[in-house]
């Protein structure tokens, strides 16, 4: 059984924020419940943000997250042509393809089988990037 499931954040300021609980909340509210044993996949429906893994205890991790992405993708080059939404157009598709538009995670005993430390990231890439739309499939 696959089960689909679109949730839309709120509007996120630029930058690196756990989700999981938001994942988990509505996996929950239109399931009852995750299944004992599975996969959770979720999909960003935008190109200029990004899902990825990391550590979830320390948020000095999603400052310096934020800190070398914008050194990787600086705002302003003069090589972008792509910068009809401001400065941080070009840069914010650059890290969303960098991290990745999805990610995996097994259902082992009902709950999500993420590491101590691991969270599920959104990488807001942009200054007013908006609400976002997430399409998460459970697969029982």
């Amino acid at each position: 059984m696959i089960a689909h499931i679109t949730l839309t954040l709120p509007q996120f300021r630029r930058g690196f924020h756990i989700i999981t609980e938001h994942i988990e909340r509505a996996c929950v509210e239109q399931l009852g419940q995750l299944p004992l044993n599975g996969m959770l996949h979720v999909f960003i429906q935008h190109s200029s943000a990004s899902l990825t893994i990391n550590e979830n205890a320390d948020p000095s991790v999603r400052v310096d997250l934020e800190a070398f992405t914008n050194k990787l993708a600086p705002e302003r080059e003069p090589y972008f042509i792509h910068t009809y939404e401001g400065d941080d157009d070009m840069p914010a598709h650059i890290k969303a393809s960098l991290y990745g538009s999805s990610v995996t995670v097994p259902i082992i005993n009902g709950r999500l089988a993420l590491g101590t430390w691991q969270g599920v990231y959104l990488g807001e890439h942009r200054d007013h990037g908006g609400s976002r739309n997430l399409v998460i499939s459970v697969v029982n």
